[in-house]
């Protein structure tokens, strides 16, 4: 997959000269109703021998509309994970748009003509509630006519589950509330995000459970406070264990969020390593103990749970 970095007024130069189909979309979290928009691209890419083309954004549009601080934004999936997610999907050029307010400002028309008919599209494909500007003037709706007969249109039609649309709002939701099983079910995968690992209080050492403390991005969108069942990406291997994102109100309260993994029959030092996780499963909320034996009771029983969930 090729990666195709535009700014507006972006170089021409840069864009492949074939036809493509072109997809459209944010797609935080490339859950499954992205993902048959993806599919449904692919098709027609595949039945008219043209090659696939996605075009997605670097940053939340709310940023620049809604004047959002970049840095309060959080993802379901961050750019380098929506990379690996649509190279897995088979999209053959990769078109991250930097969304500037020059972008923003563009008029349906403009917006048609430079990043459809300009990206050589022959196909347009999109979810049923795309917008390109205000979604009175420049909905899917309205598409064929500023297309002018230049392109085929393909709306794709809400994906559903249990009789709800499947939605990032949705899977937000499910985090919030440590739905996990409801997360992972609407994403079509383990819900997952990288950090890095960092020196803790080495309290868990002392209680027997040694635990990789994560510094993560602002930008990350965690799933609530609780113990999980997780596993921990380090290298190109994963490993069981279970993680904790909490504030230690055992010990004192008014300390600082943190997210920490136990990884089960693990003894390797990995300080400083970037790694993943995946969130499989809520095993309980946090709870302030009333000292340190009843938090390593709690903890051994929670390390029983995580074995009987990977057996």
């Amino acid at each position: 997959m090729e990666i195709i970095e535009l700014r507006h007024p972006y170089n021409k130069d840069v864009i492949p000269s074939e036809s493509v189909v072109l997809v459209l979309g944010f797609f935080d979290g490339v859950h499954l109703g992205h993902q048959k928009v993806i599919e449904t691209g692919k098709a027609a890419a595949k039945e008219k021998g043209l090659k696939l083309a996605l075009m997605t954004f670097n940053q939340h549009p709310s940023i620049v509309f809604q004047k959002v601080d970049p840095e309060a934004m959080q993802y379901l999936t961050s750019l380098s994970q929506k990379e690996a997610h649509m190279a897995d999907l088979g999209v053959d050029y990769l078109y991250e748009v930097d969304f500037t307010s020059a972008f923003a400002n563009l008029a349906p028309q403009v917006f048609v003509d430079q990043y459809m008919v300009g990206l050589h599209a022959e196909v347009v494909v999109a979810g049923f509630d795309y917008t390109y500007g205000k979604k009175e003037t420049a909905n899917m709706a309205l598409l064929p006519s500023y297309a002018q007969g230049r392109f085929e249109v393909i709306t794709v039609p809400k994906e559903t589950l249990t009789g709800e649309k499947v939605s990032s709002t949705r899977i937000r939701a499910a985090l919030q509330n440590g739905e996990m099983t409801e997360a992972n079910r609407l994403l079509g995968y383990p819900y997952e995000f990288e950090g890095t690992v960092v020196h803790g209080d080495a309290r868990g050492r002392e209680l027997g459970f040694p635990t990789a403390n994560i510094k993560v991005k602002s930008t990350v969108r965690l799933p609530k406070e609780g113990v999980y069942v997780t596993e921990l990406k380090v290298g190109d291997r994963w490993y069981p264990s279970m993680g904790s994102i909490g504030h230690n109100d055992t010990f004192g309260q008014g300390r600082q969020l943190t997210v920490e993994i136990y990884i089960l029959d693990f003894h390797q030092d990995i300080y400083g390593e970037t790694v993943a996780i995946r969130w499989h499963h809520f095993l309980r909320d946090q709870v302030a103990f009333s000292g340190a034996e009843a938090l390593i009771e709690q903890l051994q029983q929670d390390e029983i749970d995580t074995r009987k969930y990977f057996e």
